[in-house]
């Protein structure tokens, strides 16, 4: 074989590597995630599932009548868990920003920050924070923590399964939300100070969830995550979600992945947006 031929055929196979890798790498199309929608409405559709979550907090329509009772207030409940999701799973408030359909697993999705940055807030931080196999987290992210509570006499862990114990396994469970910005300013609010917890009254309690950031919106719904992108979640779910973002020092929150009660290492990735009716509560407060 020629050499000019050989270098033809060994660019040609390099150039198509290099779109596979490039597609691999690029967001899923509108029809992938409308699949997934279709899927999870085919496999829940006259099953008995009950309004699932996460949503759009400033909707208040939904035609699942699935009732359940309202979880205690959180004061009254034990923390379980906490931990937190790039980009925000649900939308409203001060997050509607769509951050794009990202790879239909759950990641490089939700919805970001819809208000403005400094440069300053914007500017780089030198280590990487909370760094995964879907990347690390830097100044102007959104995350969604979620503060999970339960009636189960248990402690703050790992995981759901910190929420249940050998005596209750079916616990009510609400889902204090509180969704921050990351930014590269010691002034803002500290993670770790934000996730301390203590027994307070018999039951244990996050201590310092902000307390100024708008009325939570509350619905019934469900437990979230990638994983429910096809597939009806069977957990139900007291959900209080704040519409206003605070801005948290991201050094923080890479100090708190380094080590905590929860074994949290980095970010969650999110659900798909709940649009279809049939699966949402009405939102009545």
């Amino acid at each position: 074989m020629k050499a000019s031929n050989l270098c033809i055929i060994t660019l040609a196979i390099t150039t198509s590597f290099g779109v596979l890798a490039k597609d691999a790498n690029a967001p899923v199309s509108d029809a992938v995630i409308s699949e997934q929608r279709q899927e999870l409405a085919e496999n829940t559709e006259d099953e008995g599932f009950g309004p699932q979550s996460p949503r759009d907090i400033d909707s208040k329509a939904g035609n699942n009548t699935t009732l359940f009772s309202t979880a205690p207030s959180y004061t009254e409940m034990n923390l379980c868990n906490i931990h937190f999701h790039k980009n925000a799973e649900h939308k409203g408030g001060e997050f509607t920003v769509y951050a794009g359909n990202g790879d239909g697993e759950g990641y490089h999705t939700g919805y970001r920050y819809s208000g403005k940055l400094s440069d300053a807030e914007l500017s780089p931080v030198k280590n990487k924070v909370c760094p995964s196999k879907h990347g690390d987290l830097k100044p102007g992210d959104t995350i969604e923590v979620h503060y999970v509570h339960s009636t189960a006499q248990v402690e703050p862990g790992p995981t759901l399964g910190a929420c249940l114990s050998d005596a209750n396994k079916n616990p009510q469970l609400r889902v204090e939300t509180q969704v921050y910005v990351l930014v590269n300013d010691k002034n803002a609010y500290d993670f770790e100070e934000l996730t301390e917890h203590e027994v307070q009254d018999g039951v244990h309690q996050a201590v310092a969830i902000p307390t100024n950031t708008g009325k939570p919106i509350q619905y019934m719904g469900s437990t979230t995550g990638p994983g429910y992108n096809e597939k009806g979640s069977p957990f139900q779910v007291t959900w209080s979600v704040r519409p206003k973002v605070a801005k948290v020092n991201i050094e923080t929150v890479g100090e708190w992945c380094e080590g905590n009660a929860f074994d949290e290492e980095h970010a969650h990735g999110v659900r798909n947006l709940v649009v279809n009716k049939d699966l949402l509560s009405e939102i009545v407060n």
